[in-house]
């Protein structure tokens, strides 16, 4: 029988009680959130349960939410249960002003590169990872070029046309 969303919540929720928040089911996948000094222990449970065997880090990545005071950066974790073919997603999020989430390079190899990527684009500082320096960008960067505090474009620009992007004049 395929591991459902209830059971994985359940063993949650048994395990750390109200410690984990914020259940949703987007398109059918488990999301869920715990706070940032529990995120090792919640991947390691995951992982080492008998029944959940959340044993793949599909995917790690950053996301900057700037309107959310205290939690503007969320690391959001991709996990995968090869033999029932399940996937959840799990997130943990932190202040600009204190960026610090633990590494989880010691439980899954491929955290290394994917926290560094976190790590280069949005600050996220991954406390205990053993390589964290930037990946794509250059080292003299004093800034994380993700992070929502820019302009999309430079408003000071007139050789746009408005109207070849969609904005104002009439539609034809």
């Amino acid at each position: 029988m395929a591991l459902s969303n209830e059971e994985i919540k359940n063993k949650l929720i048994e395990k750390f009680g109200d410690i984990v928040t914020n259940f949703d089911e987007p398109y059918g996948m488990l999301s869920f959130e715990a706070p940032k000094d529990m995120n090792l222990k919640v991947l390691q449970f995951l992982y080492d349960d008998a029944a959940l065997q959340f044993q793949f880090l599909t995917d790690l990545c950053a996301v900057h939410y700037p309107d959310d005071k205290g939690r503007e950066l969320a690391v959001v974790y991709h996990l995968h249960n090869l033999v029932e073919n399940t996937r959840i997603r799990f997130k943990v999020f932190t202040s600009t002003e204190k960026p610090d989430v633990f590494t989880a390079t010691k439980l899954f190899s491929s955290a290394n590169w994917m926290e560094r990527e976190s790590f280069d684009f949005f600050g996220v500082n991954f406390v205990g990872h053993p390589n964290l320096k930037r990946i794509l960008n250059v080292d003299e960067m004093n800034y994380f070029p993700m992070r929502k505090e820019f302009p999309m474009e430079d408003q000071t620009r007139v050789d746009k046309d408005d109207e070849m992007f969609g904005r104002g004049g009439s539609i034809i």
